[in-house]
C-alpha cells in the first residue's frame, strides 16, 4: 500500500476571497487515494469554513496575530509527520518557510502568489524581501502568466522557478447551488422587474474600484432602466453608499454583503462586471462565465484578459475609464436574445478550462513531482 501524502494548507483565514477559495477547491477536490489535506487558520472565523469537506483535519491557532503562529505551526508539522506545506499570500508564505525550516522535516515548500502586488516605492522594497525568502521554496505557483511576470520583475525570482496553474472552479457545485439554492424573498423580488439586472462581487476595498462601477451604472442607467447588486463586505461600504446618493442612483443600487451562494444571483442577473485595478487572476469572472452570464471587466494586469482569452469570451475596458466601462455596459445590455444565448454558451464553454477536477489534477501533478525533485 502506497503511502499517502500529508499535505497542510495555511491560510491566515477562510474568509470571502479568492485564495480561501482557490484552498477550498483545492482541498476539497483533492484525490484522498493519495493525499490527506490538513487546514491551518489563525484565530479567526471565515466564510468557507462551512463548506470544507468532513474529513479534511482543520486546526485553528490560539493566536490571531500572523508573527505569533510560526512557533505552533512549526509544532504542527513536526507532530503530523506533514509531507507537504502549501500557502499563498506573501506574508504567509514567508510564515510557511520559516515555520518548516524551523520544524527541521522533510517537509517541502509550495506557494503560491495570487495578485500582481507593488508599484510604490515601498511595496517594491517589501516584494524584494519576500523574494528573497520565497527562493528558499521548493516550489512556486503563479495564478495567472500576469503574474509570474510580476514575481520575475519585482520579487527577482528565477522564471524557471515559477509554475502556472490557473484558479480552479468548482463547475459541479456551482451547477448544485443553481439548482438547489433559494433567494432569500426579499432578494428575489429584486429580479421580478422589467429593469436589467447588473451584479458584481467582491470586497468594498480600493483595488476592486466599485466606485467607477457605480458611475458607469450611473450613465448606463440614464438610458436603460437597471438595479445593481454590489455582493460583498468592506470598510468603503459608507463612502459608497454616500456616492451613490450623491450620483441618485441609490434607489437602484443594492449592498447585500457577503452571500454564500453568489451563482444564483450572477444567474439570475443579465450582465456580471468587475472594475478591478489589479487582479491575479479574477476567480469571480471566471465563476460568472460558468453561470453562463455575460461579462465586463477592466483589463487591468493581469487577470482578466487571462480570463476573457483577450476579449473573446468577455468585454474589456481601460482601468477607471467610466466612459468606456457605461459604454460596454450598454452594448452587452442591448444585446438581442440570440446574442445572449451565444455569450451564455461561449462563457459556458470557457469555465471548463477551470474545471477544478482539471486544475487539481494539475496541482496533484505538482505536488508529487515537488517531493520527487526534494527527495533526489
Amino acid at each position: 500500500m502506497v503511502k499517502k501524502v500529508k499535505i497542510l494548507f495555511f491560510i491566515y483565514q477562510m474568509g470571502g476571497g479568492g485564495a480561501a477559495r482557490t484552498l477550498l477547491n483545492i482541498m476539497n477536490n483533492v484525490d484522498r487515494e493519495r493525499f490527506i489535506p490538513y487546514l491551518v487558520t489563525l484565530n479567526m472565523n471565515g466564510s468557507y469554513e462551512r463548506e470544507l469537506k468532513k474529513d479534511i483535519t482543520f486546526i485553528k491557532l490560539e493566536t490571531a496575530r500572523l508573527s505569533r503562529s510560526i512557533g505552533r505551526l512549526k509544532e504542527i508539522i513536526q507532530e503530523e509527520e506533514i509531507d507537504i506545506v502549501f500557502s499563498t499570500i506573501p506574508r504567509v508564505n514567508t510564515i510557511a518557510i520559516i515555520a518548516n525550516r524551523l520544524a527541521r522535516r522533510k517537509a517541502v515548500n509550495i506557494i503560491r502568489e495570487a495578485d500582481n502586488l507593488g508599484g510604490s516605492v515601498k511595496e517594491n522594497i517589501q516584494l524584494l524581501g519576500f523574494g528573497m525568502i520565497y527562493k528558499l521554496a521548493h516550489q512556486i505557483v503563479s495564478l495567472s502568466e500576469g503574474v509570474k511576470r510580476n514575481l520575475v520583475r519585482r520579487y527577482k525570482v528565477k522564471p524557471s522557478d515559477i509554475e502556472v496553474i490557473y484558479n480552479p472552479v468548482d463547475l459541479q457545485m456551482i451547477e448544485t447551488k443553481i439548482d438547489q439554492g433559494k433567494l432569500d424573498p426579499e432578494h428575489e423580488a429584486l429580479f421580478e422587474t422589467a429593469d436589467k439586472v447588473i451584479v458584481t462581487a467582491g470586497r468594498l476595498v480600493k483595488q476592486k474600484d466599485q466606485e467607477t462601477l457605480l458611475k458607469a451604472f450611473a450613465k448606463v442607467n440614464e438610458t436603460i432602466k437597471c438595479q445593481l447588486i454590489l455582493l460583498g463586505e468592506g470598510p468603503l461600504k459608507e463612502s459608497l453608499v454616500s456616492l451613490t446618493n450623491q450620483l441618485e442612483i441609490a434607489d437602484r443600487v443594492h449592498f447585500l454583503g457577503f452571500q454564500s451562494n453568489p451563482y444564483l444571483y450572477f444567474a439570475k442577473s443579465d450582465l456580471f462586471v468587475l472594475t478591478s485595478i489589479h487582479e491575479g487572476f479574477s476567480h469571480v469572472i471566471a465563476e460568472a462565465l460558468a453561470t453562463g452570464t455575460p461579462v465586463v471587466a477592466t483589463d487591468c494586469l493581469s487577470g482578466p484578459r487571462e480570463v476573457l482569452n483577450h476579449g473573446k469570451y468577455g468585454q474589456l475596458c481601460k482601468v477607471a475609464d467610466v466612459r468606456e466601462v457605461a459604454e460596454k455596459m450598454q452594448m452587452v445590455l442591448s444585446y438581442n436574445q440570440e446574442e445572449m444565448e451565444q455569450v451564455r454558451v461561449k462563457g459556458i464553454e470557457r469555465a471548463a478550462h477551470f474545471d477544478a477536477k482539471k486544475i487539481v489534477a494539475q496541482y496533484e501533478t505538482l505536488f508529487l513531482q515537488t517531493l520527487k525533485r526534494k527527495k533526489v
